[in-house]
């Protein structure tokens, strides 16, 4: 992997002083910012592959900052971490509405740091080696054909290139947008893009946290928190479930963990909330 640039968003020249030192190497390119005005200058100016963000800063918090390198087309799918004191679990939910990958508290573990730091490099570095399932002999739905119809239209290639379909979901691998029966087009975030596109991988299979951790997160087995996965699971399904409380998507089995089962949910013409247009 080519160096790396990490951009360190942080008002305590203590904690960002340190954390420099922690990653400094000939793997790492280390970008300073005392708060999130010239963080954003610096994203911008030079697109990092990693920020690492304090929530408490001065004039704007890390959780407006996140929000706006999401909402930058340029900048939207670089990986976030949070270094925060802030611990609550009301925090850590808001940290992730804003847009965040990973969620780490002070006081933290160098050595913890870094494993985070490497495995979300390692996650959006690697070459995506799941394969969409071809559609030409595959039964799909008539809300899922209708989508596939005109991203074909639009994109002018063969869909089974940039696409996976589960049931009425559709999922172009290109746009990082899921196409969900009820509440249309979704553009995701980097990792919860990583997340639908890893269990729509293997429909029906059983994903407990600890796997996802793993196979998703890039994790070791036994390390980081069954609470990350719960929170995306709970996020994810706040944005494409027809119903979050009763989801039929992303669904639990109690005991064991998550599934993306292939099921149609609506076995009829696509409606508006489906139109693709612009």
């Amino acid at each position: 992997m080519s160096t790396a640039h990490i951009l360190i968003i942080e008002d305590d020249d203590l904690v960002s002083r340190t954390v420099e030192r922690s990653l400094a190497s000939d793997e790492f390119k280390i970008s300073l910012a005392d708060n999130g005005l010239d963080g954003l200058k610096i994203a911008r100016k030079r697109q990092p592959d990693l920020v690492i963000l304090d929530v408490i800063m001065p004039e704007m918090d890390g959780f407006e900052v996140c929000r706006k390198i999401r909402a930058d087309q340029t900048l939207s799918e670089v990986p976030i971490l949070f270094l925060t004191a802030k611990i609550k679990d009301e925090d850590k939910v808001n940290g992730f509405l804003a847009g965040a990958d990973d969620y780490l508290t002070k006081p933290f573990n160098i050595d913890e740091l870094l494993l985070r730091v490497h495995a979300i490099l390692r996650r959006t570095n690697r070459q995506d080696v799941s394969q969409p399932q071809s559609l030409e002999y595959k039964q799909i739905s008539q809300i899922a054909g209708k989508v596939l119809q005109q991203l074909q239209l639009q994109k002018n290639s063969p869909v089974a290139n940039y696409t996976m379909v589960v049931g009425d979901f559709v999922l172009d691998t290109q746009s990082y947008e899921l196409y969900t029966p009820q509440r249309g087009k979704v553009r995701l975030t980097p990792i919860q893009y990583d997340l639908v596109h890893h269990m729509m991988s293997y429909p029906g299979q059983i994903f407990s946290p600890s796997r996802l951790l793993d196979e998703v997160w890039d994790y070791p087995m036994d390390t980081g928190s069954p609470d990350l996965v719960r929170v995306h699971i709970k996020n994810l399904r706040d944005r494409v479930e027809t119903d979050p409380r009763s989801p039929d998507f992303i669904c639990t089995v109690p005991g064991y963990g998550y599934t993306i089962e292939d099921k149609v949910l609506v076995d009829q013409p696509a409606s508006e909330g489906l139109s693709i247009s612009g």
